[in-house]
């Protein structure tokens, strides 16, 4: 189907396997890359009536350039770290999900940054959830071409799009369109609700996904009922403030 290509979006789908990554690699709930001046960073929401004021936040993901290269690459980054707090929040920050962890973003060089965990890192509040805590993986990278959800596109394909998922699906699965699971780029899944465009609050752009943090058994994590933590950026300036979506 041709007429699709103008609506491909580059992505990289993460496959986890359970595994003990170092410090230096890229993982999902491994150590992390930490220069040894910078405080670990804490979530802004008080935890009331908890052992802590400002519960520790905790990795979820560390992805090298050189390990899932790709167009989601700000100029001068060749680390992407993903944190959040443990803890589900019912009054998140703004561009926060609800009823969710509170997420951090963080890009870096990985040249002059520390290749030893820091001895003083935090341990996450008493009051954690596992499925929050993710197991510590490693994974391997499948680069393919990711299309919107056929609501997302011109009436006049739709029935065609429609046609082509019922045929070459199994069972009529759409194997086509929004790919599921950990990725970086590509399309939003929508399985619960229609699409909904975030624009940047910054610059008014459409904000595009930059990654998928996915419930599943092999990291143990679960976001909402079995779903996605969509983590969307400002295709301009990757220092306009993200979204953390929900679905």
């Amino acid at each position: 189907m041709p007429e699709l290509a103008p609506f491909g979006r580059e992505a990289a789908v993460l496959h986890p396997e359970r595994g003990i990554p170092g410090v230096g690699d890229s993982s999902i709930g491994g150590p992390l890359l930490w220069p040894a001046d910078e405080p670990w960073p804490r979530c802004p929401v008080r935890e009331e009536d908890g052992p802590d004021d400002y519960p520790a936040m905790v990795p979820v993901a560390q992805i090298h350039a050189r390990d899932v290269p790709g167009p989601w690459w700000p100029d001068g980054t060749d680390v992407l770290q993903v944190l959040w707090c443990p803890i589900e929040h019912w009054d998140p920050p703004v561009g926060q999900a609800d009823v969710s962890p509170v997420v951090e973003l963080r890009w870096r060089r990985a040249a002059g940054l520390s290749d030893a965990p820091l001895a003083d890192s935090p341990e996450p509040s008493e009051r954690y959830e596992d499925e929050y805590l993710p197991e510590p993986c490693v994974f391997s990278v499948e680069h393919l071409t990711d299309f919107p959800y056929r609501e997302e596109l011109p009436s006049e394909l739709q029935p065609t799009l429609k046609q082509l998922v019922k045929d070459t699906g199994p069972d009529g699965k759409d194997v086509i369109t929004r790919v599921a699971g950990w990725k970086l780029g590509g399309w939003p899944t929508w399985h619960l609700n229609h699409p909904y465009p975030h624009a940047c609050e910054i610059c008014g752009k459409r904000m595009t996904l930059l990654i998928t943090i996915a419930s599943d058994d092999v990291t143990g994590i679960v976001v909402g009922r079995w779903g996605d933590l969509r983590i969307l950026t400002c295709p301009t300036d990757h220092t306009h403030p993200f979204i953390a979506d929900l679905h």
